[in-house]
């Protein structure tokens, strides 16, 4: 009988290195000979990328709120339709950089939209999936800022809409990261992204190894 897939989501604001640990977790689960499918939010599929483009694009500035977040759940409604349930039903391990956890923190208290909204557009486009553990790199407002905007500038990327909006936006979404996790601990796992990257990884496998263990995936 094959195991159960299961959904792993990072969360945690910008700069806090999601990705490479992300991609860390991903190399150790598939020298363990799992299979594993890495997705993005927003992205994940060709049709995602091409939301991806209109929401981080630093020249569209003028994009409502609305628009934000109907568009955050049009790239999600495809990753999950097109690729994640597809997965999980193959038994695979889903590691997503951002799900839901990040547009309720972004857009219904970053843009004061509500976690009402947020929940109810996310019932329509993912239909009850939720991650089975989230890891949420916890890392301060300003130094996580610091280490996007280098990034950017480093990398010359055009994707810098987010990081540009205001400090005081920053800290809220900050501050809602934290009730979530306060509200959830069960799924959400809290790790100190200002360690040093090794001592992360072993943190985020030792979590990871646990819920396997408790869940027999």
């Amino acid at each position: 009988m094959a195991k159960r897939g299961a959904l792993i989501t990072f969360e945690g604001m910008d700069g806090s290195g999601k990705t490479t640990q992300l991609r860390r977790l991903a190399a150790r689960l598939r020298a363990e000979g799992r299979t594993v499918l890495e997705t993005a939010e927003p992205g994940g599929t060709a049709i995602g990328r091409k939301i991806r483009q209109i929401l981080l694009d630093s020249k569209n500035q003028e994009l409502s709120a609305t628009a934000e977040l109907l568009l955050y759940f049009a790239s999600r409604a495809q990753d999950v339709d097109e690729s994640i349930l597809p997965a999980l039903d193959r038994g695979e391990i889903i590691l997503a950089d951002r799900f839901t956890d990040s547009t309720l923190a972004y857009q219904g208290c970053g843009r004061g939209l509500g976690a009402q909204t947020v929940v109810l557009l996310d019932r329509i486009a993912c239909r009850g999936l939720r991650p089975d553990l989230t890891l949420l790199l916890d890392m301060s407002v300003e130094t996580g800022l610091a280490r996007a905007r280098a990034r950017n500038s480093i990398e010359s990327s055009a994707e810098t809409r987010m990081d540009e909006q205001s400090l005081a936006f920053h800290r809220k979404v900050y501050e809602a990261y934290g009730a979530l996790a306060e509200r959830e601990p069960q799924r959400i796992r809290r790790i100190n992204a200002g360690a040093p990257i090794g001592e992360i990884e072993h943190e985020i496998w030792k979590q990871v190894q646990a819920y396997f263990e408790k869940c027999h995936v």
